[in-house]
């Protein structure tokens, strides 16, 4: 198999792509992305990054095909809710993300047009654009601030790539911390790089602490310039998801507060966000304002997500039928999730009872617009709340999650309290834990990327018929009970082996079974 490095060339904060044979699947910026031009201060260093944040949305670039299901990170976290409990797809459609939600990608790993390319190469590909952006640290010029800007942006999008690597191609970190990982790399590459092997998941996450503080210690006290800048308080943001998994709750608790504290965002009536396409709404943390020449068409968020419009009719998204039971009638998320009216002439009969999403749509149909919206603050609160929790601050607790409720359903009250947890999504014990995280999987239903919440709480799930799961996508069979199986951890790319001497494809890939 020829073996590619792809390279972002970032102009004047445009994206372009070229390749060049090299060593691994692990990319390596071209010169105008690692010479002086563009690193000799700190706002110039901005043009890079700004290349960078776009191909975070953008379609085409990472996969040679299946490019309607990859752009970026509101596809990957898409990915993940259709793995797990809460979103029905209704139907197989042209096939996007269907083969996710069935769990039929792992030993499609030679191929460089489905998942385990897709991710693997995106997240490599960032890592080492920032690595460029980063080695200009010591010899960048310009105003302290500018520079702190754009370095810290760098460590910040560095720490992330590799949690999210880390959580797709590694078990959960607690309870795993011996084994194998992926690949670190924090210095520039070129085709004479050589490869590095698996690190271990506790070595990689010493990496993605490392860098996580070191972007929250340049960043503190500088404003976002642009909503999908990693700001402050995103970084912290982003810390406190990390801390979670980690179950460093104090971390996660600290976390949280700082963001909510220093992102000036609010939470607001359902009413004022419909349809989660709009980056200026005041809860928005974290996202990108995607202009008209910018829209992905078929190739988007919404193409696969909007119920009236593409790919979101032919299969629709919907909400498992007992969660969405539980949301109260007084809860104007409620309306996030109508069950036919008025889209009766646009399913199926054999959908009948089952409750469509109308959460996140198209604002603007016609030319294929809608923001991606990748942090809420909501999220931070719910975050403080199981933090608090965990450690037996349930008055606290209830204090963090109150504040999103009552902005959610006005007659809401909750006394609960204790953490216990129950071994299936699929039950309850009636704790205050549990209650937070019911809240959460509502709150965020479609954002997050579901899978990786039922992971790191080492849950196991049943999809039901009488959920509103077809029988195509039951997983009957399956170890989805079981938290210690391999279905939720991807395969690594055949390309990666063919081209790193560092890792070998019989000790070194992950298990192609559940």
């Amino acid at each position: 198999m020829k073996k590619f490095i792809y390279a972002i060339v970032a102009i004047c904060g445009l994206l372009s792509l070229s390749a060049c044979s090299g060593d691994s699947l692990n990319t390596e910026p071209t010169d105008s992305m690692s010479g002086a031009t563009l690193m000799s201060d700190g706002v110039k260093a901005l043009v890079p990054l700004n290349g960078i944040y776009r191909s975070m949305y953008t379609a085409g670039w990472s996969t040679t095909g299946n490019t309607h299901q990859c752009f970026g990170i509101s596809a990957y976290n898409l990915m993940a809710e259709v793995m797990g409990d809460d979103m029905i797809m209704g139907a197989s459609g042209s096939g996007w993300f269907w083969y996710d939600a069935v769990y039929d990608v792992k030993d499609l790993f030679t191929r460089s047009t489905w998942r385990s390319y897709d991710l693997w190469k995106a997240y490599y590909t960032w890592i080492a654009n920032a690595n460029y952006i980063i080695a200009a640290e010591e010899t960048m010029g310009g105003a302290t601030n500018d520079k702190n800007y754009a370095i810290g942006q760098a460590y910040a999008i560095r720490a992330y790539c590799y949690f999210m690597l880390a959580q797709t191609f590694a078990r959960t970190y607690k309870g795993h911390e011996s084994e194998k990982c992926v690949p670190i790399y924090t210095e520039p590459t070129s085709t004479s790089t050589t490869g590095q092997p698996r690190s271990t998941v506790a070595q990689t996450y010493e990496q993605i602490l490392s860098d996580i503080n070191k972007a929250c210690d340049l960043l503190q006290g500088l404003p976002q310039q642009q909503s999908a800048h990693m700001s402050y308080a995103v970084a912290q943001g982003i810390r406190a998801r990390i801390a979670l998994v980690m179950e460093d709750w104090a971390t996660a608790e600290a976390a949280a507060e700082e963001a909510i504290a220093k992102s000036g965002k609010k939470i607001i009536k359902v009413a004022d966000f419909i349809g989660l396409n709009d980056v200026t709404k005041a809860n928005v943390m974290w996202g990108a304002q995607v202009i008209s020449d910018q829209a992905g068409g078929y190739a988007s968020l919404f193409a696969h997500m909007d119920t009236v419009a593409s790919y979101g009719l032919g299969a629709p998204k919907m909400i498992q039928t007992s969660l969405y039971n539980k949301i109260a009638a007084t809860d104007d998320r409620k309306a996030w999730f109508p069950e036919l009216s008025p889209y009766s002439a646009l399913v199926p009969s054999e959908w009948n009872g089952a409750h469509l999403q109308r959460k996140m749509y198209f604002s603007d149909p016609s030319q294929w617009m809608g923001d991606y919206i990748w942090m809420r603050v909501e999220e931070m609160y719910l975050t403080a709340a199981e933090a608090e929790c965990r450690q037996g601050k349930d008055g606290e607790a209830r204090e963090h999650l109150m504040a999103v409720m009552s902005q959610r359903d006005a007659t809401y009250t909750c006394n609960k309290s204790g953490k216990s947890l129950a071994a299936l999504t699929n039950e309850s014990t009636g704790s205050l834990l549990e209650e937070i995280l019911l809240q959460r999987r509502i709150e965020l239903w479609g954002e997050f990327g579901r899978m990786y919440d039922i992971k790191r709480l080492k849950q196991g799930f049943l999809r039901k018929a009488e959920d509103g799961w077809n029988s195509g996508a039951l997983l009957t069979g399956r170890p989805t009970t079981n938290p210690e199986n391999w279905m939720w951890v991807l395969t690594i790319p055949q390309a990666e082996f063919d081209g790193n001497t560092s890792m070998n494809l019989s000790t070194d890939q992950n298990p192609l079974d559940d």
